[in-house]
C-alpha cells in the first residue's frame, strides 16, 4: 500500500500542476497548486500521444487527473496520519531530485530574493525542503474530511487570535491577507472552525469535476467559495455583512488588476482587486499565514491590521495598502523561506521603462 500511495500522489502533484503552469501565472487558491513540476505534456510525448488530437490528450489527462485525485483522497484517508503525511514528503523529495529545471528556477529566485546572504547549499536546502513541505500539506488537505477534527486541528496553534477576533468583531468585514505560504487552505478551514464566517476567491479548475469535488471539500468544512466570476458586488455584500475574505496576493498575474509594490526587494506586479474591495467595504486587512513546524505541527500567523491614512488619492491608497499587507508577508517568507514558491517567478512582469 505504501508504494501505491506514492504512486498516486505522484501523478496528482505531476498533472495538476502542469495544467496550471500551462495556462498562467495566476493564483488558483486551489490546494492543488504547489507549483513543484513542469508542465504534464512533457511526460506524455509519445509518438502516439503526438499523433492524438487536442482535444483527445486534453481529455485523456483531465481523466487521469480526476479519476487519480478520487483515488488519492480513498487511499490516504485509510492511513494514519505519521504514514499518510510521510509518503507525501517522500513525493516530495523525489520530485525535487528528479527536476533539475526546477531547482535550477528555485535558486535563481532565491539568490535574486537575498543576495549572497544564502550560500548555495542554504539555497538547495531550501528548495528541497520547500518540495517536501508541499507533499506534506496536500495529504493533509486530502484528509481535511474525514480527519480534520481529530487529527490535524490538535496539531496546531494560532499565534494573534485576539488580532483577528478584535476586526471581525468591528462588524466592517475582514480581509485575510496571505500568500502561497505554507498550508494556506488549512489557514481558512481552521478559522472556519472557530466559528467565523469564512469566505475564500477560487479560480475556477479547468476540469469541472475536480472544481465541483474542491469546492464540495471546502463546503464540507464549512467554508464559502466565491468564485472569480462573480460580481464584485457578491464580494462586497459579504464584507459589508460582517464576514471575513481569504485573499492570495503573492503571485504575478496577468488576469486580476495588479500595481507594482516592493516584494522580496523587487518592485512586483501585485494583486490589488482585494484592496479595492476593502476599502469600498472599510473593512480591515490583516496579513496571515499557516506554516509547517517540526513534527508535523502547524502554527498560524496573524498580524494586527494594517494601519494607514486614507487620502483624497484613491489609487494611491490602493497601493499604499496593498504594499503595506504586502511588507508584511514579506517577512513571514523571510522567517520561513522553504514555504513559500519560490519556483514561481514573482518578477516576471516588469514595471515600464525597466531593462
Amino acid at each position: 500500500m505504501f508504494v501505491v500511495n506514492i504512486t498516486i500522489c505522484s501523478i496528482v502533484i505531476l498533472a495538476v500542476k502542469g495544467d496550471i503552469e500551462d495556462k498562467s501565472p495566476a493564483p488558483s487558491n486551489s490546494f492543488y497548486s504547489f507549483h513543484v513540476v513542469p508542465p504534464i505534456d512533457s511526460l506524455y510525448s509519445t509518438p502516439f500521444i503526438t499523433y492524438m488530437s487536442s482535444p483527445m490528450l486534453k481529455r485523456l489527462k483531465r481523466n487521469v487527473v480526476y479519476f487519480t485525485v478520487r483515488a488519492a483522497m480513498i487511499k490516504f484517508n485509510l492511513l494514519p496520519r505519521w504514514l499518510a503525511v510521510g509518503s507525501g514528503g517522500f513525493v516530495g523529495w523525489v520530485a525535487w531530485a528528479c527536476l533539475p529545471r526546477d531547482r535550477a528556477r528555485m535558486h535563481e529566485h532565491l539568490r535574486m530574493a537575498f543576495g549572497n546572504s544564502l550560500t548555495v547549499a542554504q539555497r538547495r536546502r531550501i528548495g528541497r525542503r520547500f518540495f517536501v513541505n508541499s507533499g506534506k500539506n496536500l495529504v493533509d488537505v486530502l484528509r481535511f474530511k474525514r480527519h480534520y477534527a481529530h487529527d490535524i486541528k490538535p496539531n496546531l496553534k494560532v499565534e494573534g487570535l485576539e488580532h483577528f477576533d478584535k476586526a471581525y468583531k468591528a462588524g466592517h468585514g475582514l480581509i485575510g491577507v496571505t500568500g502561497h505560504i505554507g498550508n494556506f487552505e488549512l489557514l481558512a478551514v481552521h478559522m472556519a472552525s472557530l466559528g467565523y464566517r469564512i469566505a475564500v476567491i477560487g479560480r475556477e479548475l479547468y476540469d469541472p469535476r475536480l472544481d465541483a469535488l474542491l469546492v464540495e471539500n471546502r463546503a464540507s468544512m464549512g467554508l464559502t467559495n466565491l468564485a472569480t466570476t462573480d460580481s464584485p458586488k457578491k464580494y462586497l455584500s459579504w464584507l459589508k455583512g460582517g464576514g471575513a475574505l481569504g485573499v492570495l496576493i503573492d503571485t504575478d498575474s496577468m488576469r486580476v488588476r495588479s500595481m507594482f509594490v516592493p516584494a522580496l526587494g523587487r518592485l512586483s506586479n501585485t494583486p490589488v482587486g482585494q484592496t479595492i474591495l476593502g476599502l469600498r467595504a472599510g473593512s480591515a486587512f490583516l496579513p496571515m499565514a499557516c506554516v509547517r513546524e517540526p513534527g508535523n505541527r502547524y502554527k498560524i500567523i496573524i498580524k494586527p491590521a494594517i494601519e494607514y491614512q486614507l487620502t483624497q488619492d484613491f489609487e494611491a491608497d490602493v497601493k499604499n495598502v496593498t504594499a503595506l499587507c504586502t511588507k508584511e508577508l514579506d517577512e513571514i517568507i523571510r522567517a520561513y523561506p522553504d514555504q513559500w514558491i519560490w519556483i514561481h517567478n514573482r518578477w516576471n512582469t516588469r514595471p515600464p521603462d525597466t531593462p
